[in-house]
């Protein structure tokens, strides 16, 4: 495999945070390391291959190797068996108006996101909105963004990392507890 500087350059900054893998590919091993040393307020998403590469020193982008969708199956694979965090799951709220002529494969694209989503809670918010959240998030914690080769608009998952362990409901009933005792 013949490297130009602007690979070697990607591949070291991949090393820094998750490991370099052989021909680009985003291993599952280093995917579960990074996650790991992950908590709340940290940010995964997998992006399309027209994501920008943003320069706010808390983002973190590295190349996936994979397909879109199977890079999402990994990451929630991954989420789903950590149990200190868990994926809240955001989609652009603009992905399901994008018109299939247009964008051909964006229905395909659609119905097998559905189906790998089908038992998470998803919220949909305006594209824009979710690169504000990035950049303010970015500002305290880490984002990792696993860029993929896909080529459809809008398609980028985006998973807001919080506690595996403590529910908003237990949050919620600490923070009623706590104010009884201060009353």
């Amino acid at each position: 495999m013949m490297w130009n500087w602007k690979d070697m350059l990607l591949c070291i900054i991949a090393a820094v945070f998750v490991g370099c893998a052989p021909h680009g590919s985003l291993r599952h091993a280093d995917l579960e390391r990074t996650v790991a040393r992950l908590g709340h307020r940290n940010w995964v998403v997998v992006a399309d291959s027209a994501y920008p590469l943003q320069s706010h020193p808390g983002i973190t982008t590295v190349l996936s190797g994979q397909g879109q969708l199977e890079t999402v199956r990994q990451v929630m694979q991954i989420l789903n068996q950590s149990g200190h965090v868990r994926g809240k799951i955001h989609l652009d709220r603009e992905l399901q108006y994008v018109p299939e002529s247009d964008a051909p494969g964006i229905e395909a694209y659609r119905t097998a996101l559905s189906q790998i989503l089908r038992d998470a809670d998803v919220r949909e918010i305006l594209h824009e909105e979710l690169i504000g959240k990035l950049d303010e998030a970015a500002g305290t914690f880490q984002v990792y963004l696993i860029k993929t080769d896909l080529t459809l608009p809008y398609t980028s998952v985006f998973f807001e990392l919080d506690c595996g362990y403590w529910s908003g409901a237990a949050e919620a009933n600490l923070r009623r507890l706590m104010s009884q005792s201060f009353e």
